[in-house]
């Protein structure tokens, strides 16, 4: 008894061990990341001027005139439209699959939500080309508006972020503890204000979870984007003309650029992490204000 006792606690620190390890092996990972960015991206920044850098309009790599303002711009317009587009069909749709879809129904739209995350983003782009592009340039006409645009990369990554945050949102829902929807009920509220009232709010941190892996999803999307916002690296002037994302900038170029051109591609990837990174910090701050 005392050796299966012993064996049992020397299993357990070895399992311990292992995740350890593996958590461990995770951060060194985002570390080396980290390292990589920075070391490589903030020399850039340096020596062109971080206010040229940041706040300069014009993109010209030839005359070694690095200014990313336009790219960042696109991204946030970009990853805005699709949130605005998004978002709200995903918590629904969520609230739906967890409190008013039939069970052979859910046994059908469930698995097709997933089937939408696993696919490439390359399809998602050739979709675009040939479903979206011409449907906004139709749409674009009396504006003389392009298809490549950004209401088509908007569009399209409101379809592309549903699967993430669908999948976030619904199991934060089923977690809510059964009591609130039940004193909802004994209090008079029907199916229907029990679930907004009582059970969406009690579910808030998952949502906001599940809205900022879309934000990072989205921004951080370049292939299909590539293929339908039109690559113009200007400022943006309307929904219907092409624009620049920053990972757009990154992929484009990286393959022929050398130098200094290089170095500002990387700083490029530097200044994207930096968003991710404060989109992160801003969440984790407004769920620790509403847990308080």
């Amino acid at each position: 008894m005392e050796r299966n006792v012993k064996a049992l606690a020397i299993r357990e620190k070895e399992m311990e061990a292992v995740f350890l390890i593996a958590a461990c092996t995770s951060v060194f990972c985002v570390a080396l990341i980290c390292v990589f960015l920075f070391a490589n991206g903030l020399p850039a920044i340096r020596e062109i001027g971080p206010l040229k850098f940041l706040t300069g309009t014009t993109w010209k790599p030839g005359a070694d005139i690095y200014g990313i303002f336009p790219m960042i711009v696109g991204s946030i317009y970009v990853t805005g439209g699709a949130l605005v587009m998004g978002v709200p069909v995903a918590l629904l749709t969520a609230i739906y699959l967890a409190f008013f879809c039939p069970a052979r129904l859910y046994r059908v739209v469930k698995p097709a939500i997933e089937l939408l995350a696993g696919i490439p983003s390359v399809v998602y782009g050739f979709f675009g080309i040939v479903v979206l592009v011409p449907a906004v340039r139709a749409l674009g006409e009396a504006w003389n508006g392009k298809g490549n645009s950004m209401l088509t990369a908007s569009v399209l990554l409101a379809i592309m972020i549903l699967p993430t945050v669908i999948g976030v949102v619904e199991p934060a829902l089923r977690a809510v503890p059964g009591s609130y929807y039940e004193g909802a009920l004994a209090l008079g509220a029907t199916h229907e204000r029990s679930v907004y009232t009582a059970v969406v709010p009690a579910a808030r941190s998952g949502i906001l979870a599940g809205i900022v892996l879309g934000i990072g999803r989205a921004m951080g999307e370049t292939m299909a984007v590539i293929m339908v916002a039109g690559n113009q690296p200007r400022m943006p002037k309307g929904i219907f003309e092409g624009v620049r994302t920053l990972t757009g900038n990154v992929v484009i170029e990286m393959g022929y650029a050398a130098g200094l051109h290089r170095e500002a591609l990387i700083a490029t990837g530097v200044v994207l992490f930096v968003f991710i990174l404060l989109i992160n910090l801003a969440f984790t701050a407004l769920k620790r204000g509403k847990d308080a």
